[in-house]
Order: C-alpha cells, then sequence, then structure tokens
C-alpha cells in the first residue's frame, strides 16, 4: 500500500512540475536570481543607493494558485517624482494569482483604488483613480469607492511621474496607473508584446502589441481602446474646474472603435496561450503617450476571489517553488562567428556588436533566461554599420542571451547587462 501510495505521490508531483513550465501564470515573473537591491535614485538629492531585494523573489505554485513574492520594487532605477514627498519602501507582498481565471459570472467587479494587478516585476499596477471625485460643489479626497466623477490619476498626478511613468504614494507602495514603460520595450512595433502581468482575477497583461485578429494571424498591430472623449467633451458640465479628460466619465466606451472591450481586453490568441484566452492590453500612442484606459478598464472582465486583492497571501503547505530553467528553444551555435560583443558585460544601458559587414538583413533579439524575447531589432540590409548598440535602459541587470540572425544563420550568445 506505501508502494502504490508514493507512486501516486510521484505522479502528482511530476505533473505539477509539467504544470509549472506551461502556465504562464507561473512562468512569466521577472526573478531576481542574484540578489540585486534597488531602489536607486541617481537622479535624487542626495542620490539613494537601496539594499530592497528587487523583483519577484521567489514563485510558489499549487494546482490552482501561483504564489508570488516581493517588495514591490524594480531593480532598474526609479524616481525622482516630482511634487510627491513619498518613498518607496519594501511592501513585503505575497501574491495569489488563480491558474485558472474565469470570466465574471454577470456581477461586474470594480478594479479598486490603487492595485488592481501585479507587474511582472512586483511593481504594483494601480487603476486610473487618484482617489478624488466631485462632491457636493468641491473635489474630495478619501472617495476610494466612488465610481462617478473621479478624477483621471494620469490627468492630476503625471507630473509627478519619473522617466519609467511611476511614483510612490503615502504607502511607499512603488507604481504604474499607466504603461511601465521601463518594464519592457514598449516601442518593439513588429513582435507581439511580451506578459507585462497579472490582474488579480487572473488574466494576463500584456504590452501595447498583439496580432491584427483575434485568431492569431495577420499583422503586429498597436491595441486601440475602445473609450472615447465624445463631442461636446464634458459628460457632466457642472463640474466646471476640470478639462475634459481629467475626470473618468469623461471617456465613453464606444463599442467597435477600438480593438479592445470594456475591460481593456479581448479574448484571442498570443504567443503564450496558443489556444486562446482573454488578455488586457496597455494602451499607448504611437508616440508612447498613455491612453485611457491605460491598463484595465473600470471593472474586470473576470471573478476576483477574496483576499487576493490585499497582497497578503499565505503560501500553502503543499505549494511547490517554482525553479526556471533555460528555455528548449533556444540554441545556442557556437560554430559559426557572425558577431563579437564588446564591452561584455555590457554597460552603460547598452549592448553593443561587431559584425564583419552589412550587406544582409539582420535579426537581433535580446532573450531572458526564462525563454521570453525581451527586445527584437531587424535591420535592413545596408542600413546599419558594423558596430551594432542596442539601448536596454529598461532591462534589469543579469544574464541574458542575444540572438543574432544573419545571412540564414543564427547564433547566441550570452551577454551580461549592468544597468547603474
Amino acid at each position: 500500500m506505501k508502494k502504490k501510495m508514493l507512486s501516486f505521490v510521484l505522479a502528482g508531483a511530476a505533473a505539477l512540475a509539467t504544470h509549472a513550465q506551461t502556465n504562464p501564470a507561473i512562468t512569466s515573473w521577472v526573478l531576481n536570481s542574484n540578489g540585486a537591491t534597488g531602489y536607486n535614485c541617481s537622479g535624487c538629492t542626495p542620490a539613494v543607493n537601496g539594499t530592497i531585494l528587487t523583483d519577484i523573489e521567489s514563485v510558489y505554485y499549487t494546482a490552482t494558485d501561483a504564489y508570488i513574492t516581493t517588495s514591490g520594487v524594480p531593480s532598474y532605477n526609479i524616481g525622482p517624482w516630482k511634487a510627491n514627498p513619498n518613498v518607496a519602501t519594501d511592501q513585503n507582498k505575497v501574491w495569489k494569482i488563480t491558474l485558472n481565471p474565469t470570466k465574471n459570472n454577470g456581477t461586474l467587479t470594480n478594479t479598486p483604488l490603487g492595485n488592481m494587478g501585479v507587474w511582472s516585476n512586483g511593481v504594483g499596477a494601480y487603476n486610473p483613480k487618484d482617489g478624488f471625485a466631485w462632491v457636493n460643489g468641491a473635489f474630495a479626497g478619501g472617495q476610494a469607492n466612488a465610481t462617478s466623477k473621479v478624477r483621471n490619476a494620469y490627468f492630476y498626478e503625471a507630473i509627478s511621474f519619473d522617466a519609467c511613468l511611476g511614483h510612490a504614494d503615502a504607502k511607499g507602495s512603488y507604481h504604474n496607473h499607466v504603461n511601465p514603460k521601463c518594464l519592457y520595450d514598449a516601442t518593439a512595433s513588429t513582435k507581439h508584446s511580451p506578459i507585462i502581468g497579472y490582474a488579480l482575477d487572473g488574466f494576463p497583461i500584456y504590452g501595447a502589441y498583439g496580432y491584427t485578429n483575434t485568431n492569431g494571424t495577420g499583422a503586429i498591430k498597436r491595441m486601440i481602446s475602445s473609450y472615447v472623449l465624445p463631442t461636446p467633451t464634458r459628460t457632466d458640465p457642472s463640474v466646471v474646474q476640470v478639462v475634459a479628460g481629467g475626470l473618468l466619465d469623461d471617456y465613453v466606451y464606444t463599442a467597435g472603435s477600438g480593438d479592445l472591450d470594456e475591460h481593456n481586453g479581448r479574448v484571442c490568441i498570443t504567443p503564450e496561450y496558443p489556444n486562446g484566452t482573454y488578455a488586457y492590453f496597455v494602451t499607448i500612442e504611437a508616440d508612447g503617450t498613455p491612453v485611457y484606459p491605460y491598463v484595465l478598464g473600470p471593472t474586470y472582465y473576470g471573478t476576483v476571489a477574496a483576499g487576493v486583492t490585499a497582497g497578503t497571501a499565505t503560501i500553502p503547505g503543499n505549494a511547490v517553488k517554482y525553479v526556471p530553467t533555460i528555455t528548449s528553444t533556444i540554441e545556442v551555435e557556437t560554430t559559426y562567428s557572425i558577431f563579437t560583443i564588446s564591452p561584455n558585460p555590457a554597460v552603460d544601458n547598452k549592448i553593443e556588436f561587431d559584425l564583419s559587414d552589412n550587406s544582409k538583413q539582420l535579426n537581433v533579439s535580446v532573450i531572458d533566461y526564462q525563454g521570453r524575447v525581451l527586445i527584437n531589432r531587424v535591420f535592413a540590409a545596408g542600413g546599419y554599420s558594423n558596430r551594432i548598440s542596442i539601448d536596454a535602459p529598461y532591462l534589469n541587470s543579469g544574464i541574458y542571451w542575444l540572438s543574432v540572425e544573419y545571412k540564414g544563420k543564427k547564433e547566441v550568445r550570452k551577454v551580461v547587462l549592468k544597468n547603474d
């Protein structure tokens, strides 16, 4: 009997391990593999050299949920945030993300003031509210539950955003209300954006670009919000002190005007979900300017389990720790000598390498140890110099793979990035 029971346990453990390798809600997090610390603020007076562990410290999982532990501080430099006296502190969060998200049952849940999701590096993904609403002829703070005449955080608080479009709140939580531009390459318009986080209902949040068609076909395009500012551009003319767009109510969901639904997502095929999923997309203009509703719409598409929003989950005793290994799709080829990386470790937020000539099209990708393509560049034949420089200010310090395809050959080499 004991032998039979052991075989069941081993089979269960093997099935759980296989689940970890295939479920993006377990594998898509930016893990801190070398004890990196932050927050670092070279622009602060005086400069700040942080000692807080960054990104995702660990990922545990069961058959039903992933547990994400994080300080909420990224490993890239953040700050300063003007007109904002707050500092970023260790948030000591454990987020519980369901591995089996479900569509709402018809009862919609409003996204809360504060965390409505978690970026893939553990930073908070906040909704568009700033906590003020128009009450009795004036703006009043502390309106966490207000659903009308609510101020737009991007409109009122953008002055305090740092270069990564984030800032800290009074509780020390560093967060983004809009596209987290330092987390991924938001300018990579020719490749499907990566998963950059998860909403608290368990559905993935992607960057700004996806397939034209929901069935995974068509050219890559920037996802367009279906919220518009109508004309006249004030839904409530009694709020005379605010320019149109200053209130969330000013934006009206107009089905069919964009690619996304009222939650700012759609059911579609993505690289990580070849069988389809519901997915949220951040929305931006072509020049990177954030577009309402920025990340999620006013309500979740799915069901949010009780207690998830607090980030105070307890990792159960039967949870398994996720330990990533380099994906099998990365094939390191050393028989060719297409390029030479120099310097390595790379410095000054740049990865640089040399080629012998520039007569053919060049495809360059930067891939992390979890197999995610973080940067993808295509250089036309004759349109580049023999010295290639890839700007990477949004990549965390660590080890990456540089993939170069040239003249029908592909070579992948390890590169160490040290960003200040």
